[in-house]
């Protein structure tokens, strides 16, 4: 542990971490044939539930997490859904949706953490724009991680990156260290200044998951006491990797074969 009581990976914690993380993407990977029009987010749910309890052997972390315990075993969180929206039969896509699917696994006590969005259809111009912008934010975060940088770095890139989209930064929800916990020390905020906050150590680990809006940043919960959508009901795009810090980058454990990361030196 460091002082501020962030965890540093062992090795044998780095090979459960590597193990998680690979299949956490492969549950996004599966999803990309069932993401489509006419689909229902409890259909996503089930399909996959039943792949990474049958087929993985992995636990959903989502189903029964928190206080409400969260119903559903991945985040289906689509157009002006921020984060943690709950699949469900009503919900079914159609073209020019956006949606982000959330999915986090537990394998040997070990968390993998990963998101990312679709575009059901064409989507339309604005759809496309904020997609790929949040996707930057994401990748501008993560470049700047390696030992002696700063948690403060990693904002400050990605708000170098949004704000002359004119889109905004939720500031309501950040990143997380992720090990053999859900959920622990450092948070990881996605706005920030350059050389400030907690200096990184090689082994830590934790996820960068920008939600970015294409109007306000601010946002409400529905009654459901889960699901953040945007006040002014326009849209919000979000990525997220689980990665670690390494001497001279980071180690992305949540990497999908189609991502082109070799902007980062590991």
């Amino acid at each position: 542990m460091t002082d501020q009581n962030v965890p540093i990976l062992t090795p044998t914690a780095i090979e459960k971490m590597r193990v998680a993380g690979k299949l956490a993407r492969d549950v996004l990977i599966m999803l990309d044939d069932h993401v489509k029009a006419g689909v229902t987010t409890e259909a996503l749910n089930q399909i996959a539930h039943d792949y990474m309890v049958n087929e993985q052997g992995t636990i959903p972390a989502p189903l029964n997490y928190g206080s409400p315990p969260f119903p559903k075993s991945i985040c289906t969180s689509v157009n002006h859904v921020v984060c943690h929206g709950i699949p469900d039969d009503n919900k079914v896509l159609k073209d020019g949706d956006i949606i982000n699917i959330d999915v986090t696994v537990i394998k040997d006590g070990y968390f993998g953490d990963t998101s990312k969005m679709w575009i059901i259809g064409e989507g339309s111009i604005m759809a496309n724009r904020l997609v790929d912008v949040a996707q930057k934010a994401l990748y501008a975060g993560m470049a700047t991680v390696k030992n002696g940088s700063y948690l403060g770095d990693i904002g400050a890139a990605i708000e170098a990156v949004v704000k002359p989209e004119r889109f905004s930064i939720v500031k309501e929800f950040c990143g997380h260290g992720i090990s053999n916990q859900f959920h622990h020390a450092p948070q990881v905020m996605h706005a920030g200044k350059k050389g400030t906050g907690l200096p990184l150590q090689t082994g830590m680990s934790f996820t960068i998951e920008p939600m970015i809006n294409q109007g306000k940043w601010q946002t409400k919960i529905l009654p459901d006491k889960w699901t953040a959508i945007t006040k002014d009901r326009k849209l919000s795009a979000q990525w997220e990797h689980t990665l670690m810090v390494t001497d001279n980058g980071c180690e992305v454990f949540t990497a999908r074969p189609e991502e082109d990361l070799s902007f980062l030196t590991a």
